[in-house]
């Protein structure tokens, strides 16, 4: 089998839970372990799919994902960050090389403050107008599932085009 078709294979499978887990977020306001679980453990197959060196490939991979969790955590204290959130970005700093996952995190910045500026906008014309506005919770979620999505067409989009039309070949 291509080793290209499994690593994009496997980033699909990444796609789809990191976009559940903006479903989930929406409706529920959480991002489930067994969401972040399933993510985190298929790392080490992206890892050995993409030829990935334990040093310092996987290292770094998880420095990434030790640093990631660090932060999170002090966000999480200071009532930044969901639990969730950080646990989702933790598993997914497991499979982006740490300039990509850079890229990610100024991505979903940006995502979050244009969607926490509607949020708020939304939730204050909704008082204004004498309706019930329940606290207000901003789904980050789908601010990390957006920049995601869009993240993985850029870096791994024409990669995968070549692959499918030139390497896939089964063997």
């Amino acid at each position: 089998m291509n080793a290209g078709l499994v690593v994009y294979g496997l980033l699909a499978g990444l796609a789809i839970a990191v976009v559940y887990g903006a479903f989930t977020d929406i409706r529920t306001r959480k991002i489930t372990n067994r969401l972040t679980l399933t993510v985190a453990a298929f790392a080490p197959v992206f890892w050995w799919a993409s030829g990935l060196a334990l040093w310092p490939g996987v290292a770094a991979q998880l420095a990434l994902a030790a640093g990631m969790f660090a932060f999170g955590a002090l966000m999480f204290r200071l009532r930044q960050m969901g639990g969730g959130d950080v646990k989702l970005l933790t598993a997914i700093a497991l499979w982006l090389p740490p300039a990509v996952f850079g890229v990610l995190m100024l991505m979903i910045c940006i995502a979050n403050g244009l969607l926490t500026a509607w949020m708020i906008t939304r939730h204050r014309r909704l008082r204004r107008a004498g309706l019930e506005a329940a606290q207000l919770q901003i789904p980050y979620g789908v601010s990390v599932a957006a920049c995601m999505l869009l993240l993985l067409a850029i870096a791994y989009g024409p990669a995968l085009q070549e692959t499918l039309m030139f390497g896939s070949t089964l063997s």
